[in-house]
């Protein structure tokens, strides 16, 4: 797994200032006032920083942006990095300012000025997730980071602060390696195995495999990877860290390679199909958070895995085939099988666990994206009290979600001449109409939603916090959800 880098707080000592190396971080408040530790920078750089802040160009910043400072004379460092935060700073401008950070770091370590800054804490988790560098199948590796040493006013508060959110930044690059990997090396065994390695943080683990499926009559799941050469799979990740409550349950869309079945899709982009297990990486990235700081509550996360593709014995179009809960579905589309997938192992997990709440997430459908773009997920429920406590965790950790309708003329889109339901109900309203479908394998007892994170998984450019590719979009948020509405 890629390691985020080394964080560590300290007491401010502007006598080491001097002699640090590699770079070195001042965090600016209002009206560029200079606190102790700016003021000796200021003094051993000739006044090199005072000018900067009072230059027209640093009046342009907007809070969390910066200016560098290439090799300075006074000091050891190879440059100077001043960061515009303000004290009244909001948690996004907060972690802005740690991904500037981020793009300066190199391998003889960074000193962060810190000085009485709130929001320290955000600092360092925007500077660790900005940091992030795949390169597992590369032969030339990236360059190490040295250790971020921030010196802050409060550096035990600052700590205790970030221990919690450093520790979901594991579990965000934990979803982006598992999204970045090609589908030859993240199989559907290679997937289950790197879960099962998390028993060592204490999540019980277990593997469902296709013998258990077909005797719990999973049949819309097997039919999507019976083409495969990899074998169908279903891992169940148990984080009890609470009482005897029921567990909210998560539940992950884990198709490690799509090339749509016999309903082929374009080659054009298909290598992107490497990512349609987005949303099982997504809940593997929480349920390592939740193990990673013993959060107080009960989790299950279940993902399904398989592979979609073609062979003689491939599923058609005009088949139907029988889920767990007993319906009949007609496939259509065998491009639609991700919604396949999620049936059968939200069945399985209200069936097994009667969870408090159930969410699931899926790279579902290109609907999405042309209805969102790739600024925000969307977000389907049942339930108007649990989707907003979703929406506001999404919001608080400032991931865009956004919530679209459903409705019985929707659902009416899914009605099949031979079976039960079809598997996808048109290009009108594509999107829904598959929430629509999920809806139908959803208790009435069970608060519900479902997030459809197409646009949002991996992006050809940069975000806030993240380099272009994997994002773990997802992690922060239900992170926060199970912190906000689950612990004690």
């Amino acid at each position: 797994m890629t390691d985020p880098v080394s964080i560590s707080f300290h007491a401010t000592d502007i006598d080491a200032i001097a002699a640090a190396e590699g770079t070195i971080a001042v965090l600016i408040g209002e009206e560029g006032k200079l606190d102790q530790a700016a003021r000796r920078v200021n003094r051993l750089t000739k006044g090199a920083l005072a000018r900067l802040v009072e230059s027209e160009g640093w009046g342009k910043k907007k809070p969390g942006e910066g200016a560098v400072l290439d090799w300075p004379a006074g000091v050891a460092a190879e440059r100077i990095v001043a960061i515009h935060l303000p004290r009244g700073a909001s948690v996004t401008e907060a972690r802005k300012a740690g991904a500037t950070l981020a793009k300066s770091l190199g391998k003889a370590g960074t000193l962060v000025l810190a000085g009485n800054a709130r929001r320290v804490a955000d600092v360092a988790l925007g500077t660790a997730l900005m940091a992030y560098d795949f390169d597992a199948q590369r032969t030339k590796k990236a360059d190490p980071k040295g250790e971020v040493r921030i010196m802050t006013k409060a550096p035990e508060e600052a700590e205790a602060a970030a221990r919690p959110l450093l520790a979901a930044a594991e579990g965000v690059f934990f979803t982006r390696d598992l999204v970045n990997e090609p589908a030859n090396v993240l199989t559907t065994e290679e997937f289950a195995r790197r879960l099962t390695e998390m028993e060592s943080l204490g999540l019980k683990v277990e593997v469902l495999e296709e013998a258990d499926m077909e005797k719990l009559g999973m049949n819309a799941l097997l039919a999507v990877g019976m083409a495969s050469v990899m074998p169908s799979k279903v891992v169940v990740m148990q984080w009890n860290g609470g009482g005897d409550e029921a567990p909210l349950a998560l539940v992950g869309k884990g198709v490690v390679f799509d090339t749509g079945g016999i309903s082929l899709k374009p080659a054009a982009g298909m290598e992107d199909m490497t990512m349609d297990m987005g949303g099982a990486g997504v809940v593997s990235g929480v349920m390592r958070t939740l193990a990673l700081r013993k959060a107080k509550a009960n989790v299950v996360g279940l993902v399904g895995l398989v592979e979609n593709t073609i062979a003689g014995n491939a599923q058609r179009p005009g088949d139907v085939v029988h889920s767990m809960k007993g319906d009949t579905i007609e496939v259509i589309n065998t491009d639609a099988e991700g919604r396949l997938v999620l049936c059968d192992v939200m069945w399985y997990a209200q069936d097994r666990f009667k969870p408090a709440g159930m969410i699931d997430l899926a790279t579902l459908t290109g609907a999405m994206i042309i209805a969102l773009g790739h600024e925000n997920a969307g977000v389907f429920s049942n339930d108007d009290a649990f989707c907003g406590k979703l929406l506001k965790a999404a919001e608080a950790e400032g991931e865009g979600v956004w919530r679209l309708p459903m409705g019985q003329a929707y659902d009416d889109q899914l009605k099949s001449r031979i079976a039960d339901m079809k598997n996808v109900g048109g290009r009108p309203a594509g999107s829904i109409t598959a929430a629509q479908f999920l809806k139908r394998f959803v208790k009435d007892e069970t608060p519900w939603c479902h997030i459809d994170i197409a646009g949002v998984a991996l992006k050809t450019s940069e975000s806030a916090t993240a380099p272009k590719g994997a994002t773990g979009w997802g992690v922060l948020a239900l992170d926060r959800l199970v912190k906000d509405g689950y612990e004690g």
